[in-house]
């Protein structure tokens, strides 16, 4: 049996390979699934998504009258998927509960680090030759406030980090995590939360209850000099409210490795395309924005264990076995 897996990067192609090596054949594509590309998965039982991926009501169909009985994403997050649909269809759907917290949780601090000490801007500077240090004045985070949205396992990866450079944490989440009180936390309500932290951070996943959580009215909350970073899911913040707030000097900096409208930009290479989204092209030009195409999860540890977690599924499937990872059918 063939497995075809869509929206496949380069780096994790021989990690899919060998992870399926002595089991099945897969097949790696790096164009994403949507209504035109479904038909390639014609005779395929099972596909591979990522998430970036298209797999609406009018995609299930394509793929359950092609054959498709199962599909495995490469993810955590599945809101691309209409799970009602898949059901009715009578598709399995898996996904990958966890992964390494610490590669997300690292990244967003490197974004953070980044807009905070303009690294981008020194570093263009230098390679023109230009070594003056006006405009590139940062601030200790020692001593400062760290608000955690979302106080999982990445949130507390990302409040670990926060505790080493002797900054105050404040949380807020639906449950509260005991490693983080561990530390030192205070949960606050996300009112509070925005208004006194410094630096605030996103850990929530995207479901209807969290879509558009940092709006035109949580931004003007938050301190003029706060830095936003963003690495969970773009849907959870107004990028226009964002643009807003910015064109009026507001923030210290702003770091996102997500975007709400990034299906058919991010993984891919526009660079000689006229890019329509005028609130993405406004928000780069900014120059306390740093904007990166949803790499956070993208270190060869967490990767990996994304490919193995992914094989494990589709042997589950094989063997008529069910894990926790299985989202369809739901009992």
């Amino acid at each position: 049996m063939e497995i075809l897996a869509f929206g496949v990067q380069a780096d994790e192609k021989p990690l899919l390979e060998k992870a399926f090596a002595g089991h099945y054949e897969i097949r790696c594509l790096d164009v994403f699934l949507n209504e035109d590309t479904a038909p390639i998965a014609t005779g395929h039982e099972i596909v591979c998504t990522s998430v970036n991926c298209d797999l609406g009501s009018g995609v299930l169909e394509i793929l359950a009258a092609g054959g498709t009985r199962m599909v495995a994403q490469r993810s955590t997050g599945f809101n691309n998927i209409d799970l009602q649909v898949a059901e009715r269809l009578g598709l399995r759907v898996a996904r990958v509960s966890s992964y390494s917290p610490y590669s997300v949780a690292e990244f967003a601090w490197t974004l953070a680090m980044a807009v905070n000490r303009r690294v981008v801007r020194a570093a263009t500077r230098t390679r023109d030759f230009d070594f003056r240090l006006d405009g590139l004045m940062g601030r200790d985070m020692h001593g400062r406030t760290a608000g955690i949205v979302g106080t999982g396992k990445i949130g507390e990866a990302f409040a670990r980090i926060a505790h080493g450079f002797g900054m105050r944490l404040l949380g807020w989440d639906v449950a509260e995590n005991p490693a983080c009180l561990e530390l030192g936390m205070t949960y606050v309500s996300k009112d509070r939360l925005l208004a006194e932290s410094d630096l605030v951070s996103l850990h929530v996943p995207l479901m209807p209850q969290t879509s558009r959580l940092i709006d035109a009215d949580a931004l003007k909350l938050m301190k003029d000099d706060a830095i936003l970073v963003n690495s969970s899911r773009g849907g959870l913040v107004d990028s226009a409210a964002l643009v807003a707030e910015l064109r009026e000097g507001r923030f210290t900096g702003v770091g996102l490795d997500v975007y709400e409208a990034e299906a058919g930009l991010f993984f891919l290479d526009k660079s000689l395309e006229a890019i329509e989204d005028d609130t993405l092209a406004r928000l780069v030009t900014f120059p306390n924005v740093l904007v990166t195409s949803h790499q956070a999860y993208y270190t060869v540890d967490a990767v990996g264990q994304i490919v193995e977690a992914t094989a494990q599924n589709v042997l589950d499937y094989t063997a008529g076995l069910r894990s926790a990872n299985v989202l369809v059918p739901r009992s």
